[in-house]
């Protein structure tokens, strides 16, 4: 039996060995893009310096590359000066690839997710195998602490430790969520239809997406579907697809402050200004195919009309209808998702409105500070939550020491769940510096026919976020690089309707990560569906994909329709 666990342990010491001699046997390849920056852009426009003095020029890679040295400067500011005295700024940003090497940490937590279902194992591996190509071999200074050490990182722990576990630690000890899903129970649901249908609602609500939507209606809803016989296959999915999706649609969030900075073309009029990319993406939101399939993908398996689910997905359906077995037999939960190990109190009468009224500043603080400010404040949302979340209990009885004793409770029930999200976002992190996304975009190259470029970005971008399991990364990576390029083709192929066809390809980008993202099994909202609704992991991408793919299908077929229209 040692022998046999020992054996185990031998892939895991050919991966690690392979990943440190790919660090020590192959050298990067660099490559530079520029970009055109108006003015008003710059913040320090006298660090300029000439196109020969960036560091950056073909000859000064070539001597990197022979050198095996790095630029001094990933990221130049350079200046031009025309024949009139006029000036021209650009920006030179260098990247590194490592060719089909930079895929190896994602390939081995993917992997590692479907071999040991076990997604912190498989991250913590990725994480590792991505530090030793780099030659990082301090993987606590290097890596981990470098990554936990910024406002990201500290961001998640703050929202999902620190708040929502606060918030759902009193919920627990107050009996407010119960109190809910008994109401919602005893007037709306009547059975597995009505039961799916408020999940599926919630999500709508809860439009802010992401892994905050996944949380609220993950643990809201899963007490209810339970009673009535709802496979957690079934919650998962409908909790997943309808969390970034709907972000899409209803962008009153952080996507459009982020993504417009992304989607700067040079030359491009509707596409100068801040103002003008944003309205850019409002313009193209009525082209997210895809995200429109997903949502009305869920609607129709509410009402178990679903057009086809796949052979795993239907068993899952029969088995929990006809036996109340809600997970697969032979699956072991990666993590149930309770919150806190206490009872509530039995002394406190816990009301309906506890849960409703934190839920309504949430969404109210989320959506104002939208207007207000042009970001959603989630932090502030979450925190009003739970300060009237435990004002609330106070007044109505409960004591200091139970309201603190139940926030310390929430706390314990999400050290797991916030340590995952924090290793996904190292994980995106480690991929991106390796440059797999950079590799996987270099492979397209830019001959290629307009109509069919729509679907290729769409099946791009999923690669990338698949791999990553991140859809902002994959922004970061694809957009810069596949606009212009959209524009480029556009221009040589003499398209009658240009912003059109940019529009299409932007939504391409778009969709195609939300969709990567959303069946990757090392995204942080795949990991958190799952660990929320009770289901396995691989349970929930292997029944999620089967759908979520014919709602793409169905997607390209749209873009690639309407493509053919602009020439």
């Amino acid at each position: 039996m040692k022998w046999e666990r020992v054996l185990r342990l031998v892939p895991v010491v050919l991966i690690l060995m392979v990943s440190a001699i790919v660090g020590m046997m192959i050298q990067p390849t660099w490559i530079v893009h520029q970009f055109t920056v108006t003015p008003e852009m710059l913040e320090s426009p006298e660090s300029a310096v000439s196109y020969q003095d960036s560091g950056l020029t073909p000859a000064d890679l070539e001597r990197y590359q022979q050198d095996a040295s790095l630029p001094v400067q990933n990221e130049v500011l350079i200046l031009e000066k025309n024949e009139d005295g006029s000036i021209n700024y650009s920006r030179l940003i260098a990247s590194k690839h490592f060719g089909f090497w930079s895929l190896l940490p994602a390939m081995v937590a993917i992997a590692l997710c479907w071999y040991c279902r076990e997604p912190l194992a498989a991250l913590l591996m990725g994480i590792a195998c991505g530090a030793l190509v780099m030659q990082q071999y301090d993987l606590t200074e290097n890596i981990l602490l470098p990554s936990i050490a910024t406002n990201q990182t500290a961001g998640i722990i703050l929202l999902y430790l620190w708040l929502l576990g606060g918030l759902m630690g009193i919920w627990t000890r107050t009996g407010a969520a119960v109190a809910f899903a008994e109401t919602v129970t005893r007037h709306f649901v009547r059975g597995p239809r009505s039961a799916k249908f408020v999940a599926w609602a919630l999500g709508i609500v809860f439009f802010q997406g992401g892994t905050i939507s996944t949380v609220i209606v993950g643990t809201t809803v899963k007490p209810i579907s339970d009673q009535h016989r709802v496979s957690h296959e079934e919650l998962s999915y409908i909790v997943d697809s309808t969390a970034s999706p709907i972000a899409c649609l209803i962008p009153f969030n952080a996507w459009p402050a982020y993504v417009q900075s992304l989607i700067f073309v040079p030359g491009v009029s509707y596409l100068m200004t801040e103002s003008d990319r944003i309205n850019f993406y409002f313009a193209a939101l009525p082209l997210s195919f895809y995200a429109m399939a997903a949502i009305l993908g869920t609607l129709l398996l509410s009402f178990d009309m679903a057009p086809f689910l796949g052979k795993r997905f239907r068993k899952a359906i029969d088995r929990a209808r006809t036996t109340g077995q809600l997970s697969h037999i032979n699956r072991q939960l990666t993590f149930e998702s309770k919150t806190v190990s206490s009872q509530m109190q039995d002394h406190y009468q816990s009301h309906t409105a506890e849960f409703v009224v934190p839920i309504l500043s949430l969404i109210a603080v989320a959506m104002g500070s939208f207007f207000w400010t042009g970001t959603p404040q989630v932090r502030w949302a979450f925190g009003l939550a739970l300060l009237i979340s435990a004002i609330t209990a106070y007044i109505r009885g409960m004591t200091l020491q139970d309201i603190v004793k139940g926030i310390g409770e929430g706390l314990q029930g999400v050290v797991m769940f916030s340590l995952i999200l924090v290793l996904a976002v190292t994980m995106g992190n480690i991929t991106q510096t390796a440059g797999g996304g950079l590799y996987l975009v270099e492979c397209l190259g830019g001959s290629i026919p307009y109509w069919l470029l729509p679907g290729t970005l769409f099946a791009f971008t999923i690669m990338i976020a698949f791999s990553t399991g991140t859809s902002w990364g994959t922004y970061a990576i694809a957009f810069p690089l596949t606009m212009p390029l959209a524009m480029a083709i556009a221009s040589t192929q003499q398209l009658a309707d240009e912003k059109l066809y940019l529009m299409i390809n932007f939504a391409c980008v778009l969709n195609g990560s939300v969709f990567g993202d959303q069946c990757s099994p090392i995204s942080d909202t795949t990991i958190i569906s799952a660990l929320t609704t009770g289901t396995d992991l691989m349970d929930h991408v292997l029944t999620q994909i089967v759908p979520a793919s014919l709602a793409a299908g169905v997607a390209v077929l749209g873009w690639t329709l309407l493509a053919l229209t602009c020439n």
